[in-house]
């Protein structure tokens, strides 16, 4: 039996059997739960379809997925679970929208979106204070555990680091011996970051099954300018909201309203 991922299925209400399921994939340093709201939403407005909501591989309660810990693997690890559902759409974000790239090239998905995330290789950001490998990065340098959640939430914002952001960074920690201690393997973390800078995943957005939908937070800084203009030029479905990197949370009305608006009715992939 091959390793599996944690997953949430979240049903419409009244015991309507869905015709079709959502993927929810998360970003870095995150888990399935962080799309628990939005998912309900889309689910409410579009009773016909369900959500799964999925911690990828070293991500929440998805430990112990053996190495190699890469885009390709995290997707991979969705195939077999995918095969049990009919796959309307895989929706993710940042990291996750690369692992919803990767994906796309394993099966026929009727439509893949991609949440502010760049399809391309980059260099790993030095110095840059809203990403990932700072977060990473300070991650490192913490006590191993911590009294209560306030600790920790105290000792990343001696860092430098928002409230908010330290509140849901404290959603990885899990009680241990009477003390509170991330349950993250920052190595096998890394590991996976380190891929998402390394991976070109453009081809699998220009070309694949079903469409492609790229949503562009305007304030964020995830995609380069030229990746806007060359998003543009491809036969995809680009769309952009006025919020931040993190639009989950930033502009949750503007993302449930597009996703309950254009997402297919049917799991079927066109031609």
């Amino acid at each position: 039996m091959p390793w599996a991922p944690h997953a949430v299925k979240l049903a419409p209400e009244g015991g309507v059997v869905p015709r079709g399921w959502i993927l929810f994939l998360h970003g870095i340093l995150g888990s399935g739960a962080n799309w628990r709201t939005i998912a309900r939403r889309v689910v409410t407005a579009r009773p016909e379809l369900g959500a799964v909501l999925v911690d990828l591989r070293m991500h929440g309660r998805s430990q112990g997925a053996p190495p190699p810990h890469t885009i390709d693997t995290a997707a991979g690890d969705l195939v077999h679970l995918a095969a049990e559902l009919s796959l309307a759409a895989v929706v993710g974000h940042s990291f996750g929208g690369k692992v919803a790239l990767a994906l796309r090239g394993q099966l026929q998905i009727a439509q893949t979106w991609v949440l502010d995330a760049t399809p391309g290789a980059r260099a790993e950001p030095k110095g840059d204070p809203d990403s990932a490998q700072h977060v990473l990065d300070a991650l490192r340098t913490v006590p191993p555990s911590f009294p209560d959640r306030a600790a920790f939430v105290a000792a990343m914002t001696s860092l430098g680091f928002s409230r908010a952001l330290a509140d849901w960074l404290a959603m990885n920690l899990e009680p241990s011996d009477g003390q509170y201690r991330l349950r993250l393997d920052l190595d096998a973390v890394g590991a996976l970051l380190a891929d998402y800078y390394r991976r070109d995943l453009w081809p699998a957005l220009e070309r694949g099954p079903g469409e492609a939908h790229l949503v562009i937070a305007a304030r964020s800084r995830a995609l380069s300018d030229e990746d806007r203009r060359r998003a543009a030029e491809l036969p995809i479905r680009v769309h952009t909201i006025d919020a931040g990197h993190w639009l989950h949370m930033e502009a949750p009305d503007a993302l449930v309203a597009l996703l309950s608006a254009t997402l297919p009715a049917t799991p079927e992939v066109p031609p």
